[in-house]
């Protein structure tokens, strides 16, 4: 992997060169000093004027291939939608979720994602789309049960065929253990997947408390206990765990969250337009221990795949119903979007720093949008939108410069031909 050399970047406010060697940031100096001391011959030259630098942005829950599920189930109760989204997913093959997820890429890529945290099927055939569209996955053997699905004894021996093939992986995904939710998959089911993550060393992914109604319900059939309360019960709750929506928490649940360390995934936008809910305990999490990161849910749900969109819209709700303008500020926004997105997954990404993993964003400021002499974030997050990105490194890889993305007509054209597919 050739070297690139940012010239002339602005980094927190000031001109730097931003020197990338083996996927990692190696040097920051000030602007000019690089090539003063050493050759830039096997670098890749880019000169950054009047663009800033940011970390890529870490999407720590979504579903990639529902990138071709846009607009399937709108104003629709949650409970009739994910039925549709079942319906739906029984017919799903191996070629809609290949150009599913390289569409989710595409998008994902345009607003600045480098890192995304998935939850699909046929999570190989994902794997191998991100890779070759230059961004990192993580992605899961998921646990559901139900009717016309495998069962327990069968679903076990798949996750452990796939966390085998994934030793082979090398740093082009992160393989990790996908539980549907409390309501989709039985207490021993539960138990095991967390056992082997555990064993593993691996990521446990899962909806935790996403609606009023599977509150409800857990309480009903698990003797008064809430999804936190339930699963913390089975041992399914530790450092490693990444609970999205986390929405319908009492103070116990908080207290239980945020006491192991679990990363939670708020998902604003999929949750305000499902009507699951947006009272978002941001507050009383953070203080009580847990990591808080940002997701955009699938686009089943939201819709689309912009980081940018999900953090304004997160800051702005959270503002509004606590009734406070100064709650979530825009480092802490900022933090949630990027370095604990990628500590939720045991990166060290997320920060402009030397060591730490190439994931870059440039943004071009040459626009109306950042005229003001407002601080830069808050230009970014509540005036401009995600077209200002200008060139996104992933890795260390180049995976977009001056906003084109190599082989976009080609995928399009694919998708375009697998969703002739798609059940109505």
């Amino acid at each position: 992997m050739p070297g690139i050399l940012l010239k002339n970047v602005t980094v927190d406010g000031c001109q730097r060169d931003i020197v990338i060697d083996g996927g990692k940031i190696s040097r920051i100096v000030q602007a000019g000093e690089f090539e003063k001391s050493f050759p830039t011959f096997g670098y890749d030259v880019l000169d950054c004027t009047s663009l800033t630098a940011i970390p890529g942005f870490v999407n720590s829950h979504t579903h990639a291939a529902m990138s071709l599920m846009r607009g399937v189930g709108e104003d629709m109760l949650f409970q009739d939608w994910i039925k549709r989204i079942w319906d739906i997913e029984a017919g799903l093959h191996k070629d809609f979720v290949y150009w599913g997820t390289k569409v989710a890429c595409l998008e994902m890529i345009r607003t600045g994602t480098t890192v995304f945290n998935d939850q699909y099927w046929f999570s190989s055939t994902a794997r191998e789309a991100a890779a070759e569209m230059g961004i990192l996955p993580a992605v899961s053997y998921i646990f559901l049960e139900g009717e016309g699905r495998p069962d327990a004894e069968t679903q076990k021996a798949k996750c452990q065929k796939w966390y085998n093939a994934s030793l082979d992986w090398g740093d082009s995904a992160i393989f990790t253990v996908s539980v549907h939710s409390v309501y989709s998959v039985s207490e021993s089911l539960i138990r095991w997947a967390a056992e082997f993550a555990r064993d593993h060393g691996l990521k446990l992914h899962i909806h935790v408390s996403e609606t009023l109604k599977e509150n409800q319900d857990c309480q009903a059939a698990h003797g008064g206990l809430s999804p936190v309360e339930y699963l913390d019960s089975l041992g399914a709750l530790w450092s490693d765990v990444i609970a999205a929506h986390t929405l319908w928490l009492s103070d116990n649940d908080v207290s239980i969250l945020g006491g192991h360390g679990v990363s939670c995934v708020h998902n604003i936008n999929s949750n305000l337009k499902l009507s699951s809910g947006y009272k978002f305990r941001y507050s009383e999490l953070k203080e009580a221990g847990a990591n808080l990161c940002i997701g955009t849910d699938g686009c089943a749900s939201s819709n689309n795949l912009d980081m940018l969109e999900a953090m304004k819209t997160s800051a702005i709700v959270q503002k509004a119903w606590r009734e406070d303008p100064s709650i979530m500020p825009l480092d802490e926004l900022m933090a949630m979007a990027t370095e604990n997105g990628a500590r939720a997954l045991g990166l060290q990404s997320g920060r402009i720093e030397e060591g730490f993993r190439a994931d870059i964003c440039l943004v071009d400021t040459r626009s109306s949008f950042f005229l003001s002499p407002a601080p830069f974030l808050a230009n970014l997050v509540y005036s401009s939108h995600s077209d200002c990105i200008r060139t996104v490194i992933a890795g260390g890889k180049i995976v977009m410069k001056d906003r084109v993305i190599p082989g976009e007509e080609e995928i399009l054209t694919n998708a375009a031909k697998v969703l002739t597919q798609l059940k109505k």
